[in-house]
């Protein structure tokens, strides 16, 4: 089994979509779990629509998540209020 891919790594060197394994891979979950999740319309990432059976996984939406909610809130204390 190949290592989990650093965030930094995904940064630098991804392609803007990967398959569902790399995703899966990335997350810490099998690609039958990711590929349900999918399916059922529950996937934590964005998918490409209309490729099949084939899913693809958009890599900045993967960033995102892996990131975590708060690395996006850019907004300062000054912005409250």
């Amino acid at each position: 089994m190949k290592d989990r891919p650093t965030l930094a790594q995904i940064k630098r060197s991804w392609p803007a979509t990967v398959n569902a394994s790399e995703a899966a891979r990335a997350i810490g979950c099998s690609k039958s779990h990711l590929n349900a999740l999918i399916k059922q319309g529950q996937a934590p990432v964005q998918t490409v629509p209309g490729l099949g059976s084939r899913n693809r996984v958009i890599t900045a939406s993967l960033i995102r998540l892996l990131e975590g909610p708060d690395a996006h809130d850019q907004k300062g204390d000054d912005d409250a209020a």
